[in-house]
């Protein structure tokens, strides 16, 4: 993504790999070459330049082959904010207002209706 490398980013996935955009509405990508020509298009077309890619979260799921992986790109776009997307969870931060206090335990945390799990360290990663 720095580089803007469709071929840097292709070969990072199996030749019939898809690549999913499961809150964008788009058609999913099937395998390296979709994801070479799909970025190609997409990178192409981006006004800015990307200064840094920081991993913000990664978190397991109930698959283990599959992960979810948090990231925020800084681009140039002349120092203003052009478009934030909050995926705060709304319910859970008004569940912490009223209890007064963070959850104490791992149960607590897990208990239903709490979506989001805490992130991987670097250890777990």
């Amino acid at each position: 993504m720095l580089h803007k490398s469709p071929d840097e980013l292709a070969v990072l996935y199996a030749e019939t790999g898809p690549y999913e955009f499961p809150f964008g509405g788009l058609p999913p990508f099937r395998g390296r070459e979709e994801v070479r020509t799909g970025y190609r298009g997409m990178w192409d077309r981006m006004p800015f330049a990307v200064r840094e890619v920081r991993r913000r979260a990664l978190r397991r799921t109930d698959d283990p082959e599959v992960v979810v992986v948090e990231q925020d790109a800084v681009v140039d776009v002349g120092g203003e904010i052009v478009h934030t997307r909050d995926y705060m969870d709304t319910g859970a931060v008004t569940r912490v207002r009223s209890a007064g206090a963070p959850p104490r335990t791992r149960k607590e945390a897990d208990a239903p209706g709490t979506r989001v799990q805490p992130p991987l360290s670097e250890e777990q990663a």
